[in-house]
């Protein structure tokens, strides 16, 4: 299972990635070097929306549809997400 996820990092910004290990990828970004160049330098980041897809395919379409979204945009998707409580490992 792939996960395609959002981050927000502490300076506001959004990062949208896919990961198979969603608890994982999060601890990488906020404590470790094999985080995202992105967010090191914009720590500590914080999970947003994520959504499951059954194949890095699918996920990886996905990933580039929201990456070509407005900020705007990405924050009406993380808004529907927003009380939902995240999966990890399921």
């Amino acid at each position: 299972m792939y996960y395609l996820y959002i981050l927000k990092c502490a300076d506001k910004t959004l990062y949208t990635g896919i990961t198979l290990d969603l608890r994982r990828r999060i601890r990488e970004h906020n404590f470790s070097k094999l985080g995202a160049k992105y967010t090191y330098a914009r720590r500590p980041v914080k999970l947003v929306y994520a959504k499951k897809f059954r194949t890095r395919s699918t996920a990886s379409r996905e990933e580039s549809r929201i990456k070509r979204l407005s900020r705007a945009e990405k924050l009406v998707i993380v808004k529907k997400f927003k009380g939902r409580e995240p999966f990890f490992n399921e």
